[in-house]
């Protein structure tokens, strides 16, 4: 009875799950065959389950809820890749660019739809709707084209936060256009006091609270908590925001500004990203379950219209908005071309009118048609918009207004990053990194290093060491040290699990660095190469290499010799430490000399070689030695001539054999 209980509770979830992510990896598989985006494959898969399709899904609204949880992750994500300093760095694309795209669009929607026979209440807000576009699908498309740090990708950004924070005034603006009588002016002076109130707590958990937090929860290496203690963040501040009465999207964007001032930001992303991944999916879902193919094709032709007069007008008002702050046609023509569709908060106010009666059914689904529609043609317009602007800049009209107004293709409020490039990324700080950084600031050679000891990177960080916390294996963390322009890698952990994960992630994301790793075995070895590592040394054989060199030179064996010899160690991957009594036979030949090389000190203040020159004493003809130097005193004399003598006190080096080392030592030392 109770497993009956407990089944009639979870299997109407359980089964629109499976429903859903099945329907989609058969979708997207189809699609991405044919090379469609994987969003419009969501989206078909939310048209063919939902309840003007095959109704394959049934609680709809635990759909969205799932879907509501993905567009806050993503909001999250963007705001701990985005720093408040980079916010403040484009404030004028933000408030100046952003309120004309959305007011403009307003303005000019309200005259359209009431020229077509709308009332004025209903037009505006129908002007609500238009001016709004996809935070949802342009950042994801920006940020798997690595474009969000560009100009143009910055600027997109900063009018679609405008637009997220507008979203909440426009709600309020809502039983107003409906015939309401709340006050709005005292709500208005309500929400910016708000406004005041979530701005002084991002600031103050950003500069003090977040960063102490993480870096104590970091120190305890416990991936589980760090985990925990991020996805805590993000949806304590949503829940705050909403009882604000702001929205979650905006909470979810400033806990991940709150995050992007300490330390531990990309290796939070990288945590994060798998769960945005797959909730986010369920948003496209819910949104394609809206879509009536049947109403589609019925009213076709006109929707069609509609979908290009919605493009045109969003298209040129953006345009203007971007022209108006100082950026050149080029750069406003992309971004046009990024954000001309109808957005997801478009869909949350369409249902709200819909329950205060400003939208009528078939006005809503020709809404939903155009939304859907505008939102399905984006990563089409998006893969191609340099190219389309330039074709545009092509046509003499531009070119006119270019010599009118100037032809500025760069902004000076949006410094675009130029990133390292050629670089050496050090992955892990321990001796042997801590060594590398030194040798390649020597050598002036550019490098950047990740480590996951909070406290190391706390403390190097202070010594301006170009280091950041992250674990390497996150893709996230490798993109932000420029992984795909490094000219080599350098991983020298202790784990050998870790090393292999970072091997194959940075060979998944590029095969441009030269990979060398450093292990503790030798027979790590093999596993390594065949992951992508393009040089593998193995710790334990190295250090007695390093041994038996300095042996060798003791042994007098000549430079060459050994350095040929190590390599040929190297090269039969130290075989000859492995099996020594086979494969070290032949392999170095050692003709050592009957000589040594000894310091001797003159303790006697006569005899036959002291206070004598050395032309008269003739040691080397009488006792068969050579002397290479005398230290007397703080002062090595290694020019010897005739004249000199020896005296007591002096450190004298002599080469010779052992015979005539221990006569020349009876003479000058006391027993």
């Amino acid at each position: 009875m109770l497993h009956f209980i407990f089944a009639e509770v979870e299997l109407p979830m359980l089964s629109d799950i499976v429903w859903i992510f099945g329907l989609a990896t058969l979708v997207i598989l189809l699609f991405m065959r044919f090379k469609i985006p994987t969003i419009i494959g969501f989206l078909f898969t939310g048209a063919i389950a939902g309840p003007y399709g095959l109704s394959l899904v049934t609680a709809s609204t635990t759909v969205e809820a799932l879907s509501e949880i993905g567009v806050i992750l993503l909001l999250f994500v963007i705001g701990m890749e985005f720093s408040l300093k980079s916010l403040l760095s484009i404030k004028k694309a933000v408030f100046i660019g952003g309120s004309l795209q959305v007011f403009i669009t307003i303005l000019v929607t309200t005259l359209i739809t009431h020229f077509f026979g709308f009332d004025w209440n209903v037009s505006v807000f129908l002007g609500f709707l238009i001016s709004l576009s996809s935070t949802a699908i342009v950042l994801k498309l920006l940020q798997e084209g690595g474009q969000v740090n560009t100009i143009s990708g910055r600027t997109t950004l900063a009018i679609l936060i405008f637009q997220d924070v507008v979203i909440v005034p426009l709600m309020l603006f809502i039983p107003m256009l409906a015939g309401e009588t709340d006050n709005i002016a005292l709500s208005l002076l309500l929400l910016a006091g708000k406004g005041i109130a979530v701005i002084i707590l991002t600031f103050l958990s950003a500069k003090y609270l977040i960063p102490s937090l993480l870096f104590r929860i970091a120190k305890t290496r416990n991936e589980e908590l760090f985990l925990l203690s991020i996805i805590v963040i993000c949806f304590a501040v949503a829940y705050l925001t909403s009882l604000l009465g702001l929205s979650l999207g905006l909470g979810a964007f400033l806990a991940g500004l709150i995050i992007s001032e300490s330390d531990y930001s990309h290796h939070a992303t990288g945590k994060i990203l798998p769960f945005r991944e797959v909730f986010l999916s369920f948003f496209f879902v819910s949104v394609g379950m809206l879509f009536d193919i049947g109403f589609l094709f019925s009213n076709i032709l006109l929707i069609l219209g509609l979908t290009a007069l919605t493009f045109l007008v969003k298209f040129i008002i953006v345009a203007i908005s971007v022209r108006s702050i100082g950026q050149g046609f080029k750069e406003a023509f992309i971004v046009g071309f990024s954000i001309f569709q109808i957005g997801e908060f478009s869909l949350l106010l369409a249902k709200e009118g819909m329950k205060y009666e400003l939208m009528d059914p078939t006005t809503y689904q020709f809404f939903l048609a155009i939304s859907i529609l505008t939102m399905a043609i984006t990563p089409f317009f998006l893969k191609k918009r340099e190219s389309l602007s330039k074709s545009i800049l092509a046509l003499s009209l531009p070119s006119k207004l270019n010599e009118k107004f100037g032809n500025e293709d760069v902004p000076k409020n949006l410094p675009m990053e130029t990133g390292l490039k050629d670089h050496l990324v050090i992955i892990g700080f321990g001796l042997n990194g801590h060594n590398l950084a030194k040798a390649a600031k020597s050598a002036n050679i550019p490098y950047v290093i990740i480590e996951m000891n909070p406290v190391t990177v706390r403390k190097e960080a202070a010594n301006g060491e170009p280091i950041f916390f992250g674990d390497a294996s996150n893709e996230s963390v490798l993109e932000h040290v420029n992984i795909h322009k490094a000219r080599v890698a350098v991983i020298a952990i202790s784990s050998a699990a870790a090393t292999k994960r970072i091997i194959s992630n940075i060979r998944y994301m590029t095969t441009h660095p030269y990979i060398i790793v450093r292990t503790r075995y030798v027979n790590e070895m093999e596993e390594n190469h065949k992951l992508g590592a393009d040089e593998v040394i193995p710790e334990e054989f190295e250090t007695s290499i390093e041994i038996f060199t300095r042996v060798l030179g003791k042994y007098l064996v000549s430079r060459h010799d050994i350095e040929s010899f190590t390599e040929e160690v190297r090269s039969f991957n130290y075989e000859m430490f492995r099996k020594p009594s086979d494969a070290a036979k032949g392999r170095l030949k050692i003709a050592l000399p009957e000589i040594n090389l000894v310091g001797f000190k003159v303790e006697k203040d006569s005899g036959p070689f002291i206070n004598k020159p050395l032309k008269e004493a003739k040691i080397r003809e009488l006792l068969g030695i050579n002397i290479v130097a005398v230290k007397r005193g703080d002062t090595t004399m290694s020019n010897i001539s005739g004249t000199m003598k020896l005296k007591l006190g002096d450190l004298v080096y002599v080469v010779g054999n052992s015979e005539a080392l221990l006569a020349f030592e009876k003479e000058v030392e006391i027993d």
